[in-house]
């Protein structure tokens, strides 16, 4: 999920220079945002996985993830949907020994994970649920799972009693529902409003504010931290600003690049826990880290932000 290049995308500035502002920002205080079910803290910017990490050489996973705590990331999100995503995660954080200090996100469905996938018989969808999520635990050379998310509502009536079991039982620690299907919000608020969760994942960038009028709101009234994924509209925000040098006004919200200014606009949204852009670059996860950092948008700001983009 939210497949990114970073700032790499962009002709300016240069990827060195985005060494040098990446390594400024290191310098500036790390925001966090609390789990409103818990209150532990976050990191408000994250990594997602996406398809690209199960193609991606070992060596380099494993320079990007032993690079990832030092710029103050925890956050990592991946799926059995991915491809070899979860199985390459896992390989990963068993090399770097990094597995503790990441908060780890997963997903299970049954029924496809694209539609309600109501079951006929609970039993058996029960049955396929807790085998993805035994399979998903050892991929990741893991036993126990931070966040476990419904995958695009694939089963909740079936697969939310059992993730309220295994949070019980100390096998995962928090659980919630993910979509990224504009034609599955009337159900994710239907489901948002009446069940107690942890978490939701969404689509969310400056080109797609689809969750903004009812679901983000909701989150807020129903206590639910949000993961924002998708957070550059599949490059394509970034692709429409890429001849577009990055205004003076960034500085006042401690942003050296387009990435930047795009993630804060996602994370200081008041609903919004973590924004996950994918990357297996560290450079770009460099960049893309250091908007966690500093000086966050107020409303005024991301009103401006808003209508800079639509202008252009």
């Amino acid at each position: 999920m939210g497949l990114a290049a970073g700032a790499g995308l962009l002709a300016k500035p240069s990827l060195s220079a985005q060494a040098v502002a990446s390594q400024a920002a290191s310098a500036l205080p790390l925001v966090t945002k609390p789990i409103p079910s818990s209150g532990e803290r976050l990191p408000v910017v994250g990594l997602g996985t996406a398809q690209t990490w199960g193609s991606t050489p070992l060596a380099q996973l494993v320079t990007l993830l032993r690079r990832m705590p030092d710029l103050g990331g925890t956050v990592i999100d991946t799926a059995p949907a991915y491809g070899n995503s979860e199985a390459a995660l896992g390989d990963t954080l068993l090399q770097t020994g990094t597995r503790d200090v990441m908060f780890l996100a997963t997903k299970v469905s049954i029924g496809g994970g694209r539609g309600t996938g109501r079951s006929t018989n609970t039993a058996a969808g029960r049955e396929q649920g807790l085998a993805s999520i035994e399979e998903s635990m050892r991929r990741l050379h893991t036993t126990r799972i931070d966040l476990m998310n419904v995958w695009n509502l694939g089963g909740p009536d079936v697969l939310l009693p059992l993730l309220r079991d295994l949070k019980a039982q100390g096998r995962i620690r928090y659980y919630g529902v993910t979509t990224t299907f504009d034609g599955q919000y009337p159900e994710l608020i239907d489901l948002m409003s009446k069940t107690a969760l942890d978490f939701i994942e969404v689509d969310y960038a400056i080109n797609n504010r689809n969750v903004a009028d009812r679901i983000l709101p909701l989150a807020i009234d129903r206590g639910i931290a949000v993961l924002t994924a998708l957070p550059f509209g599949r490059t394509s925000a970034l692709q429409k600003l890429q001849n577009k040098p990055v205004p003076e006004w960034a500085r006042d919200i401690d942003c050296s690049t387009w990435a930047q200014i795009l993630l804060k606009y996602l994370v200081s949204h008041p609903a919004v826990t973590v924004a996950i852009p994918g990357t297996t670059n560290v450079d770009h996860l460099a960049d893309n880290l250091a908007a966690a950092r500093g000086r966050m948008p107020d409303s005024a700001m991301r009103s401006r932000i808003e209508r800079e983009y639509d202008a252009i």
